[in-house]
């Protein structure tokens, strides 16, 4: 199951990669991501921290 699963991360990671906008918004996703993680990883808390960011990142999913 995970060879499939594998491949089929694999070519949507190639046909994302290969369009200029799409790969823009992922280069920023994965930009805002390393910032949560450096910020959780400086945490003295790092469960409330990781928390925190759970809910900004569900905010900004649901649009609020």
């Amino acid at each position: 199951m995970s060879f499939v699963l594998r491949n089929l991360a694999r070519y949507a990671a190639k046909k994302l990669a290969s369009n200029p906008q799409v790969r823009e918004a992922a280069t920023k996703a994965a930009h805002v991501a390393a910032d949560e993680v450096r910020e959780i990883a400086g945490s003295e808390d790092k469960a409330r921290a990781a928390g925190r960011a759970a809910r900004r990142a569900l905010n900004k999913l649901s649009g609020d």
